[in-house]
């Protein structure tokens, strides 16, 4: 058969054709399948190709004080962003970018282990908190840096700054040992996001004030280079945390910052006696949490960590120290409780000077108080007088009282960590701690503060807000509107006329004649306790006593309004150095509470230092002359500081 015969042509071109068609057939299946059936697939591959997402990260919550100032808030501030790329190259845009911002290599080291550990699948954060000359830098040479996006984002502010460092801690990159804790299993929290951390509010009610994060998208060419925002695609926008109002005082805060000594440590708590509530929580030396906004310097954060005077340490509600003779309080609380001493009721053995039971127990006054009762016990803090007391209640029920007064455990105060009160639950106490079993004579050390006895500044302002109140303390809370506590309120089993005793005692301190005499206020009644404890190395000649004083404060003749107890490390007399400070915290709050203009010369020591004998004093003086003559005080207007041991 010819090859070129027309059937035969015919017949081939009908193959070709079949052919043409079923190869037509199958482009049109697999173009179907590709811009029909798999369009949303390769969409999103190709997108994926030239969009990068990038976190958008939620304002914290706003925390304001009790008066509604602002504690802490956000403002814009600018971030640094490498975005994912192999691990090499971010690596080479961190060394390139030293070059623009040399700040970054107290940081290089942190950024590439961070860099190689998201094995390049996630962004890194170089700065979060770029200053606007740095941003401006980088932006001059954008073009030399394809894989870095410079973005605004919140950045959080402490108004208050060192004076709220304490109490509100600070915030920072979570870890990975914090990511894998029970607290954040949960979301939002994945690495890189930013948590409250420290013994702070932050810490406290992170779940609060946390956000939910949102997402963004940039456009980026072939050589990862940014291009523009991307808007074809929804964002999800951030969703801020949680405002919360404190119970705080920020003036007050604010006012104690300022006032207590620059070169001292220690603590000062102030309550309101009317809920219990914490009006200001400051530890000194204290840090500026905004250091820490946007990642601190290791340079600073190793500053902070080997400082010996501890500034991160929270004393107010970590620290535990012989509570001296503020202590003095709650002994003679549990001797009118137990109805083993009466107000009025003289001890046995008058004060010399000391107290013989098995051997010599000395009076900080060595020359003595003479034959006193209780309140003016409490007036001249005589050891010897409570050393008595002490041996009457006994050391089975003292032990047993203090423990139902808290003072071997917490008070459940809301933040995140709180030391539990040293005192022993038992006498097993002593064979466990020092292997050998106490005699009565151990009652006469906790008697007056010292001994196996430590107890932090809160848990003393816990139990003056007590004699403040009705006899009971609730667990002191910050944040009003949180979770309630867990323990109920202990109390006094005392009456109105056991305590009206006591708070006349404190008032004595104060009063003419008193270890305090000269922190007295012209506006208001000022009742408390001075203190000086005895630390080994206090006991060793390396350092001085601490300096105690806590007391409650308010209007002449009226109940207290506000509880305060300063603790001074090494200060020295709780007169001398803590009265001081407790006396002008309460004043600067009253004259604020009712009205009045705030003057920074306070205390009477210092209006005759500076104006010389006020007016006022004249009262104070008339009130002396007719109140009942102590007897044996040997103390004047110039009184030594209180001893209390």
């Amino acid at each position: 058969m010819k090859i070129n015969h027309p059937l035969v042509r015919r017949r081939r071109a009908r193959t070709v054709y079949g052919t043409l068609l079923a190869l037509l057939g199958v482009l049109a299946l697999a173009f179907f399948r590709v811009q029909v059936v798999r369009s949303s697939t390769y969409q999103l591959s190709a997108e994926s190709n030239r969009l990068r997402p990038l976190d958008l990260p939620a304002p914290r919550g706003t925390v304001f004080d009790r008066n509604g100032r602002v504690i802490a808030d956000n403002v814009p501030g600018w971030a640094i962003t490498l975005l994912p790329a192999p691990v090499d190259s971010m690596v080479a845009t961190l060394e390139r970018l030293q070059e623009v911002l040399p700040h970054l290599a107290a940081s290089r080291e942190r950024l590439e282990t961070e860099a190689r550990d998201g094995r390049g699948l996630q962004p890194l954060v170089v700065d979060g908190d770029a200053a606007y000359e740095q941003v401006a830098a980088l932006e001059e040479r954008r073009s030399e840096f394809p894989g870095v996006f410079i973005e605004t984002r919140p950045i959080r502010r402490y108004y208050g700054g060192a004076a709220v460092g304490h109490l509100m801690g600070y915030i920072g990159e979570i870890d990975g040992e914090e990511l894998a804790s029970e607290f954040y299993d949960r979301e939002p929290y994945e690495q890189g996001l930013t948590v409250g951390k420290g013994v702070g509010i932050e810490r406290q009610y992170e779940h609060l004030l946390q956000g939910v994060k949102g997402v963004r998208y940039v456009e980026v060419d072939a050589r990862r280079r940014i291009v523009g925002d991307f808007a074809g695609i929804e964002t999800r926008p951030a969703v801020p945390g949680q405002d919360i109002h404190l119970a705080i005082d920020l003036e007050l805060q604010e006012w104690i910052h300022r006032i207590f000594p620059d070169s001292m440590m220690g603590a000062v708590v102030a309550l309101d006696p009317a809920d219990g509530n914490v009006l200001a929580l400051y530890s000194a030396p204290s840090f500026d949490p905004n250091l820490f906004v946007g990642g601190i310097p290791d340079s600073t954060w190793n500053a902070l960590n080997t400082d010996p005077r501890r500034p991160m340490y929270n004393k107010a509600v970590l620290g535990r120290f012989a509570p001296a003779s503020p202590f003095k309080l709650a002994v003679a609380a549990m001797g009118l409780d137990l109805g083993v001493v009466r107000p009025d009721e003289r001890m046995p053995q008058p004060c010399t000077g000391g107290f013989q039971y098995g051997r010599y127990w000395r009076c900080w006054d060595a020359g003595g108080h003479g034959d006193i009762d209780l309140l003016e016990a409490v007036q001249h803090s005589c050891d010897v007088y409570f050393y008595q007391l002490g041996l009457r209640i006994g050391l089975q029920r003292l032990l047993q009282e203090s423990t139902d007064l808290g003072f071997s455990s917490t008070c459940g105060v809301d933040l995140p960590a709180e030391s539990r009160g040293i005192f022993p639950q038992g006498l097993e106490f002593w064979e466990e701690a020092y292997g050998y079993a106490p005699n009565e004579s151990e009652v006469l050390s906790l008697s007056i503060g010292q001994g196996p006895n430590s107890q932090t500044p809160l848990k003393m302002a816990q139990f003056y807000t007590a004699l403040a109140r009705d006899g009971s303390a609730p667990a002191p809370r910050i944040y009003p509107d949180g979770p309630a506590p867990e323990r109920d309120p202990w109390r006094l089993d005392l009456s109105d006329e056991a305590l009206a005793v006591l708070r006349e005692g404190l008032r004595r301190v104060t009063a003419l004649g008193g270890t305090a005499h000269m922190a007295s206020l012209e506006h208001w009644d000022l009742f408390g306790k001075t203190g000086t404890g005895e630390s080994n190395q206090s006991q060793a000649g390396l350092v001085d006593t601490d300096a105690w004083f806590a007391g409650m404060a308010g209007p002449r003749g009226g109940d207290p309004e506000i509880v305060i107890v300063v603790l001074v490390q090494s200060g020295g007399g709780g007169s001398s150095t803590a009265a001081p400070i407790m006396a002008k915290a309460a004043d600067f709050y009253l004259r604020r509470k009712h009205g009045m203009e705030v003057d920074t010369i306070q205390t009477l020591r210092e209006h005759i230092m500076t104006r010389g004998y006020p007016e006022w004093y004249q009262t104070i003086l008339q009130d002396a002359e007719r109140a009942v003559p102590v007897s044996g005080s040997g103390a004047g207007v110039d009184s030594a500081p209180d001893g209390g041991r």
